[in-house]
């Protein structure tokens, strides 16, 4: 029954794919320039929603609820920030409703600002914002050119508080706690204390948790939620487990809103299946939102899943080892995985860095990508914690292949250590929006980020293209994808640089050096311009 149903659903995927006529873009996944906000920590778009659910007690430093929301990112689109930067995504931290509680992690006490601690998947947390700002988001996002990916959390729920009472022992496992040396013991355990895990493994038909019933009817939707849960069990053969509720649950930010991908949290925490099954649930969910809205399509890009694999990084190519266990993460649902071997690598030379990644994309891992960054929400050793390299950051990170991650102040030099927070609270203070109006050195910096990220943009070769050293002392490489082809040298000298370019560039060729703005013309098979920085971005006019 269940591969009867789900062939004709693919089916049906098909079908709607073919009557996308949409005229794709430049634009490649591949080489994507994504922005990561925790969304509670960018923008404060509307500080009435600023209190929820009496969540009024005391936090520790930067563990409490502090004011951002989805119309502050609004704002900011708006006011034309992504598109300075470079942005085509946006990705933020899960917005579902949380936990209502805190919690003390030993840290202090704790509210579930940063969205990963789940109360109910089917309802938007009021501290985040409401449906229609979602709409909005991703409407606006979308005629800018720019995608909206939102964080997926299957694995686990919220802790248990004196607000928030446990799901039922057919839903979550409180123990035993993960010991990390084995498959097992890295999936059918929880990730801490007091996170209850989903059992994720299970096929057996659950009954909805009493607290959703109850919440349910309170809220006035236990019938229509209800009826749609029915819909989508008939149409997609899935067994009535936990994990296929919490999928339909997610699918339908897809449906209703037309997000476009998911980063996956904890990746290596559940069953690899579980992933593959919730690819087939997005690309269903997104071939019916392209249905039913022809006109909001962006282009044929499919929908993007990428995964937090914990540990992971480019050097491991396709398999992930558990110890007694190896998992190919590309073939069960995922695109793309974070690389967490860019933080490190990034102190490496240009060339190194570039030709390495460009060798294993090309081949290793033909078809798939990465995900770069320098710093994140929860690594508590990224490249550069005290922002003394901020320019060589930016050039490594925007300039490697890839899919580079700008973590919301990478462009602007936000603290990553501040004074009282413990841990990863330091990694999501509020962001620096009084020294983006005020000090002239964050500007130097976000100019610089932005000059490369519209680069990036603007250019898929520059993430998804074949990259070729042309010189190495100085240093100059090219980048091509399709039709498209970039000319970079990096570390020059201030004042006129010349560099032959037979074999790239015709003769009479005209281009633009997209750092300095600057236009020249390729005369004798080479090309000659004089600026004042030591970046020449070339791109054909």
């Amino acid at each position: 029954m269940k591969k009867i149903v789900l062939a004709s659903a693919f089916a049906f995927l098909a079908s709607c794919a073919s009557q996308n006529t949409t005229t794709p873009s430049s634009f490649d996944w591949k080489g994507a320039n994504v922005y990561f906000a925790v969304t509670d920590r960018f923008n404060n778009g509307n500080p009435d929603n600023d209190v929820n659910f009496n969540r009024t007690e005391k936090a520790a430093v930067l563990r409490g609820f502090e004011g951002g929301d989805i119309r502050g990112v609004i704002q900011k689109i708006d006011e034309g920030y992504f598109n300075k930067l470079g942005i085509n995504a946006i990705w933020l931290t899960p917005i579902v409703e949380q936990i209502h509680g805190a919690t003390d992690e030993g840290t202090g006490l704790t509210y579930a600002f940063h969205g990963y601690w789940t109360k109910d998947w089917t309802a938007l947390d009021p501290n985040f914002g409401t449906e229609e700002d979602l709409k909005e988001l991703v409407e606006k996002a979308h005629q800018n050119g720019i995608r909206i990916v939102l964080d997926a959390v299957i694995n686990h729920t919220g802790p248990v508080t004196y607000a928030d009472p446990e799901y039922p022992n057919k839903w979550v496992r409180t123990e035993p706690q993960c010991t990390y040396n084995s498959y097992e013991m890295t999936t059918a355990c929880t990730l801490v204390k007091n996170l209850p895990d989903v059992i994720t493994e299970s096929d057996e038909n659950v009954g909805l948790p009493p607290m959703l019933e109850q919440k349910w009817r309170k809220e006035g939707r236990y019938e229509k939620e209800m009826s749609e849960l029915n819909v989508f069990f008939v149409k997609t053969g899935f067994p009535r487990a936990p994990k296929y509720y919490i999928m339909k649950w997610l699918a339908d930010y897809i449906v209703k809103y037309g997000i476009d991908g998911y980063r996956i949290d904890t990746l290596k925490h559940t069953n690899e299946d579980v992933w593959k099954d919730f690819k087939k649930v997005c690309d269903l969910a997104f071939a019916e939102y392209k249905l039913n809205n022809p006109k909001k399509i962006l282009d044929n890009s499919p929908f993007f899943t990428i995964g937090e694999l914990y540990g992971y990084g480019i050097s491991q190519k396709r398999l992930y080892d558990f110890g007694d266990k190896k998992v190919n993460y590309y073939q069960n649902g995922l695109n793309s995985l974070i690389n967490f071997d860019f933080k490190g690598d990034a102190n490496k030379s240009y060339e190194e860095i570039f030709s390495n990644y460009d060798q294993i994309l090309h081949t290793d891992l033909s078809g798939n990508t990465v995900m770069n960054y320098i710093s994140s929400h929860d690594d508590g050793g990224p490249f550069d914690k005290e922002r003394k390299r901020n320019y060589e950051a930016g050039t490594k990170l925007l300039l490697a292949p890839g899919i580079s991650q700008v973590y919301y102040g990478d462009e602007t030099a936000r603290k990553l250590i501040v004074e009282g927070a413990i841990g990863d609270a330091n990694l999501r203070s509020n962001m620096n929006w009084d020294e983006v109006k005020n000090n002239p050195e964050t500007q130097k910096v976000l100019t610089h980020w932005q000059k490369l990220g519209q680069f990036r943009r603007n250019h898929a070769a520059v993430g998804a293209g074949k990259h070729q050293m042309v010189s190495n002392s100085p240093y100059w490489f090219t980048r091509t994808y399709k039709d498209d082809k970039v000319l970079v040298g990096l570390d020059l000298n201030p004042g006129v640089k010349e560099i032959s370019v037979a074999g790239i560039f015709e003769n009479g060729t005209r281009l633009r050096d997209a750092y300095s703005g600057k236009t020249a013309k390729v005369t004798n098979g080479k090309v000659s311009i004089d600026s004042e920085f030591g970046i020449v971005l070339y791109e054909k006019l």
